[in-house]
């Protein structure tokens, strides 16, 4: 059998964005050499942890070639209802003023209510798109509207602040004193996720709907049920992401999270999940959500104009598209 040769223009083209990005963060280091330094690293690994979190619950909607655009919506409703149910209770604008004091497992409870919520978001995207057959993209649309409708609703548009400090310890808590525990979460979920894609039926499932979802259901597969699942685990991972976002901000309003749908399917295309389904690892997901961070990074250090930063971003996701997409021609 004969080993199949390195193509190195295959290889620079298909990971061309990894590599420019990589050159970039060089550049900046150079020019910049605080880039580089630990207090820096650490900051870029603290904002990766709730971005990968995010970028988990979209990698499995994207296996099955689907797309959640509700995702950012949904980890702002979580940080909302976490915030609003987490302030300091001598806070002069506590949103529920007679709302007392439960103690240090009220955070734990407050977490529940947030995936709960926004599981029940991710079901009714599970039911629209499996058995109403309406396509996910223009579902999720649709839902992600209804999301932040809800969440101007419940919050008025009042922006939120004055948390206690034992939901902001959550973000800025550190383990032995030096290993924070947004890390740990991270790494917790990514190792979970990770397990449910490779060693269980579901993750078999997953990816024999994204590779031809037909064929799936004439091998018994049920990709009703499967994407249901899919769509309530996503939205139970961007509520647990809202909810450290929230705290590691220490305040929160109704536009937190968004566009934060597309950073995350950008960030996974990235990382070699395919938007045409059946591909996709969750290694591969934490380096796109590092890659992306790094980019806007290496921008804020090198000094571009926020709206230009945006442009950059946009570049960034419409090539990673079009080069998953050449990928996928490539195969055929």
């Amino acid at each position: 059998m004969t080993a199949k040769k390195f193509n190195a223009k295959d290889f620079f083209i298909n990971n061309g964005i990894i590599v420019v990005l990589i050159l970039l963060a060089v550049f900046t280091a150079i020019r910049q050499p605080t880039f580089a330094s630990v207090d820096n690293l650490k900051n870029v690994a603290l904002n990766v942890a709730p971005r990968f979190i995010i970028a988990c619950g979209v990698s499995g909607i994207l296996i099955t070639k689907g797309t959640d655009l509700s995702a950012g919506r949904m980890v702002g409703l979580s940080a909302c209802l976490a915030g609003t149910l987490l302030q300091k209770p001598g806070y002069s604008g506590k949103f529920f003023p007679n709302l007392p004091d439960f103690g240090i497992w009220w955070v734990f409870v407050v977490l529940l209510i947030c995936v709960a919520v926004c599981a029940v978001f991710g079901f009714l995207n599970g039911l629209i798109v499996s058995y109403l057959q309406v396509p996910a993209f223009i579902g999720t649309l649709g839902m992600q509207l209804i999301v932040y409708g809800v969440c101007l609703v419940y919050t008025d548009a009042t922006p939120i602040g004055g948390y206690r400090s034992a939901y902001t310890e959550i973000a800025k808590g550190r383990l032995f004193g030096f290993i924070p525990y947004l890390f740990l979460i991270a790494l917790a979920v990514g190792i979970l996720i990770w397990f449910i894609y490779n060693k269980t039926t579901h993750g078999k499932y997953m990816y024999a709907i994204g590779g031809n979802e037909q064929a799936a259901e004439v091998s018994g597969v049920n990709t009703k049920k499967t994407k249901i699942i899919i769509y309530v685990t996503g939205a139970a991972l961007y509520a647990l992401g809202g909810f450290l976002v929230g705290a590691k901000s220490g305040g929160t309003s109704v536009n937190m999270g968004q566009g934060w749908e597309l950073e995350a399917i950008a960030a996974c295309t990235i990382g070699g999940v395919s938007v045409n389904g059946g591909i996709g690892r969750v290694p591969g997901v934490l380096i796109g959500v590092l890659v992306f961070e790094i980019l806007k990074t290496c921008l804020q250090y090198l000094g571009v104009d926020t709206n230009y930063q945006y442009i950059a971003q946009g570049f960034v996701i419409i090539v990673a598209i079009a080069l998953d997409i050449r990928k996928y021609i490539a195969k055929k």
